[in-house]
């Protein structure tokens, strides 16, 4: 068990249409003061969340962060495993009411172990199954990664990026052909002059 110093809840959900006073009621139960309970409205599978990047802003060694349940932390079981790994490095507590969990204790560090070795394992079996996609369609004749762009689109792109009346990303967005694509582009024709 770690030191507490201070002790903040974090509830979401992920649509304007649902509420969020069951979790912060339970997050008060638990003794999370209303002011330090930081709270949003933001789909988890986005990256950064306002509320929450503020809230591990905010956090110092010995802080306690409650959550409702896991699923409001993480987008995946990779982010949320990450999550935890940070907070635990910092030694910051984190418990979730719903699983019962308090990664200060052994029994919620065998959980991390848990879930770090359940990641790695989504991790490989996703490497696996491409390398199996790729190899069977390889076997039919056919090839992977994506689609060559068209020598034409190309120099679409290329006479927009002349003109100087576009930005890459709206001659990306004109043309079909990708930014990166477009710079590979105007470097190579700089290589050939």
């Amino acid at each position: 068990m770690y030191q507490i110093n201070k002790m903040f809840g974090y509830a979401r959900v992920s649509t304007d249409s649902q509420v969020l006073d069951r979790q912060i009621d339970a997050l008060i139960k638990r003794g999370v003061k209303p002011e330090d309970i930081y709270q949003e409205k933001y789909t988890g599978t986005k990256a950064s969340r306002p509320e929450f990047d503020k809230l591990r802003a905010a956090l110092r060694e010995g802080d306690v962060v409650v959550i409702e349940s896991l699923s409001r932390l993480g987008r995946s079981s990779k982010d949320l495993l990450e999550i935890i790994e940070e907070f635990d490095k910092k030694f910051i507590t984190l418990i979730s009411l719903k699983e019962s969990i308090d990664i200060s204790t052994p029994t919620g560090k065998l959980l991390v172990t848990v879930l770090s070795a359940l990641a790695q394992f989504e991790r490989d079996i996703i490497v696996q199954r491409t390398q199996e996609g790729l190899e069977a369609a390889r076997a039919r004749g056919r090839k992977g990664g994506r689609p060559k762009t068209s020598p034409k689109k190309i120099q679409q792109a290329l006479k927009l990026y002349d003109s100087q009346l576009h930005s890459t990303k709206e001659i990306a967005e004109i043309t079909g052909v990708s930014v990166k694509t477009l710079y590979n582009a105007i470097n190579e024709r700089k290589a050939a002059h």
